[in-house]
């Protein structure tokens, strides 16, 4: 495993992290499913010792996730694999869960969710506080105090990296130079490199104030993997995210599966080898910090870090840019 700077901080976390959406399971917020399938705490816990065991040091949280169950099963987790919990690097995220606040980045509700976040996490800080969208208000009103209101939470010690998620170039535009966070963070996968391929907005951005980029969604939720038959798609229950999505529909399958022989042909047609294809493409890309799969289980956590420290080079990140044209 390889380890990367937070931006310009001393602070380095495995190229290959977890992300912790999944342990949220099925979830609703404002009426609006924002969860996973449930899962299994134990194999959640079997997932993370083999990651542990890979040298991932860094896991991927929010308020939003299961509306606190991932934060508070990441902590048993720990405890219960007897990791203590300030020796990996803990990530969580305000802003999709405003609660009764009349906007979730007003300063009061920013932090009690931190401190709400740090008694499900049993940490006294965390690692990296996310602002988790790039929705400040009309005409961004409440970014200036919630800016305010995280730099005072960093010098209360509370946390130690301020980090910005946002799902559009104008809103990380917009927040960078007030939030001047350290590190970034939304999707980025093969199928949709918007934000990281070098000589777009972010990518010049990310350059610009020296952030890094931390990637969620590196393998787009499975689809890389060709694991969805066209004849037989996949059917989520309510609370998942992902029931209603086009792309795990028959056309958009059908439409991939060429497209991914070509990617079979050269990198391997195990899973293992289209997730290591899929990762380390994204590694490829400069300034991305690391990537944050998910994982339900042990299997799918090994799928994660089998290709670990597999550099892909020009070659391969140009023939896989072609495939999926």
């Amino acid at each position: 495993m390889n380890y990367r700077p937070l931006g310009n901080t001393d602070v380095k976390v495995s190229e290959i992290s977890f992300g912790c959406w999944t342990m949220g399971g099925l979830n609703w917020v404002n009426g609006s499913p924002n969860g996973w399938a449930n899962v299994d705490e134990d194999e959640v816990t079997a997932g993370i010792k083999a990651g542990l065991d890979a040298g991932v040091n860094h896991f991927d949280n929010a308020d939003v996730y299961g509306n606190g169950k991932a934060e508070r099963m990441l902590a048993r987790v720990l405890k219960k694999l007897a990791v203590k919990s300030e020796s990996v690097v803990i990530a969580t995220k305000i802003g999709h869960f405003p609660g009764t606040a009349e906007h979730a980045y007003q300063p009061a509700h920013i932090r009690h969710q931190l401190e709400q976040s740090l008694i499900n996490l049993q940490r006294d800080y965390v690692d990296v506080y996310y602002f988790h969208h790039g929705d400040f208000g009309k005409d961004a009103k409440y970014l200036p105090e919630a800016a305010a209101t995280l730099d005072k939470l960093v010098a209360e010690g509370k946390v130690r990296i301020k980090g910005q998620s946002a799902y559009s170039a104008d809103d990380f535009e917009r927040a960078v130079p007030i939030v001047k966070p350290a590190v970034l963070q939304s999707w980025a996968h093969a199928l949709d490199d918007q934000f990281v391929r070098p000589g777009s907005r972010v990518s010049n951005l990310l350059e610009k104030f020296q952030m890094t980029y931390v990637a969620f969604s590196p393998l787009a939720q499975g689809r890389l993997l060709d694991k969805f038959d066209p004849k037989n798609p996949p059917q989520f229950e309510p609370g998942d995210h992902r029931k209603g999505n086009q792309g795990f529909g028959t056309e958009a399958i059908e439409k991939l599966k060429p497209k991914l022989d070509k990617l079979k042909a050269r990198f391997g047609s195990t899973t293992e080898d289209l997730a290591g294809m899929a990762l380390n493409y994204i590694l490829a890309m400069p300034r991305v910090a690391c990537v944050i799969p998910g994982f339900r289980n042990e299997r799918q956590a090994k799928c994660n870090i089998a290709k670990a420290g597999k550099a892909m080079n020009a070659e391969d990140v140009k023939f896989v840019q072609d495939a999926l044209a």
